[in-house]
């Protein structure tokens, strides 16, 4: 049976009417499955008896499940189970802002980028809608307060199961489903052009970010794989198309790796190839992993990087780092849970 979560309110609606009910019942049942989070339909008091039973003969209610949780100063990194017993993460991160989480938008990933560890372990499938949405509800469930903010930058490629990813961004979007804004909403896409020039005409105001990770293609080659279908001139092209019809500030996601791409060379290319484009650089600092043999970037180079862009005028920062004394890099959790 369906995840009920998966359905999005116009295919609510749809439901309804195809079994002779009015459509309204689809904002009944939102209701009270994103604000009174019921487990069961049996829950459900303003709908008829005879509607329920169509309901739980249609749908289930949730199909992930908590098997892990890691907590650090102002960070939890959540292990979840999924029906056919492939495992999946989710990183909550709370800043002076409010509180986000970063998740999984398939199992495993076929991008390859080297320095990534989900890329070891091959894509799987794509998650559905509902097992998207659920990660934000186990969450909330168990840190008992609304999560404010929405990094879809887990393991997976977004872009790479778009359909999903776009229901997904409506039905939490929803002010009868999780009700969250969408300027608080960021896809992260490692730069699959078509995608990006699709998202161009999605009619939400969500954040784009894009991992690039080097300045030029010769760095990206050997570091993304990707690069070679989507070079960055033509990366950058498409993402100019965007702006022009969004109007929406572009994120450049930049990992520093030692001796790969944090040189002052690399800082000064990726200025000018930014320049005159309405963008925000995030520095992030690299998470090491055992099974990798990139390093992360001393502090120093970071910081000369940071100065390098800053003067070139484009906005930057480096990101504060969380997790450390956790598998916080993305897919590591899982990684070492395959492993044993």
């Amino acid at each position: 049976m369906r995840n009920i979560y998966d359905l999005t309110i116009e295919e609510l609606e749809q439901y309804f009417l195809s079994i002779g009910e009015k459509k309204f019942k689809a904002i009944q049942l939102y209701t009270w499955l994103y604000d009174k989070k019921i487990k069961s339909f049996e829950e459900i008091t303003d709908i008829k008896k005879t509607i329920i039973e169509k309901l739980e003969s249609s749908f289930v209610i949730g199909d992930i499940d908590i098997v892990k949780v890691e907590r650090d100063i102002e960070v939890n990194k959540y292990l979840f189970l999924l029906q056919d017993k492939n495992l999946i993460e989710s990183v909550l991160m709370r800043h002076d802002y409010g509180t986000s989480i970063c998740i999984s938008s398939q199992v495993g990933c076929n991008i390859g980028c080297k320095f990534c560890e989900s890329g070891r372990l091959k894509k799987v499938r794509n998650l559905t809608s509902g097992e998207m949405v659920e990660q934000i509800l186990k969450v909330e469930s168990d840190i008992k307060e609304r999560i404010t903010h929405i990094v879809i930058m887990g393991i997976g490629e977004p872009f790479d199961n778009y359909t999903n990813v776009t229901n997904f961004i409506k039905i939490v979007n929803h002010p009868k489903g999780l009700s969250i804004g969408s300027r608080h909403i960021t896809v992260s896409t490692s730069g699959i052009i078509p995608k990006i020039l699709e998202f161009a005409d999605f009619p939400y105001q969500v954040n784009l970010a894009i991992s690039l990770h080097a300045p030029n293609n010769e760095i990206r080659n050997k570091i993304m794989p990707i690069n070679k279908v989507y070079p960055i001139e033509k990366l950058m092209e498409s993402l100019r198309v965007y702006y022009q019809k969004t109007k929406r500030r572009i994120t450049f996601e930049y990992i520093m790796l030692e001796k790969v791409n944090d040189d002052k060379t690399a800082a000064e290319e990726l200025s000018k190839l930014l320049k005159g484009l309405n963008c925000y650089v995030n520095l992030i600092p690299y998470n090491e992993t055992n099974n990798l043999e990139y390093k992360r970037s001393k502090k120093e180079n970071i910081q000369k990087f940071y100065d390098i862009i800053k003067k070139n005028n484009i906005n930057v920062t480096i990101r504060r780092e969380f997790g450390t004394n956790i598998s916080a890099a993305c897919g590591q959790l899982r990684s070492k849970r395959e492993d044993i």
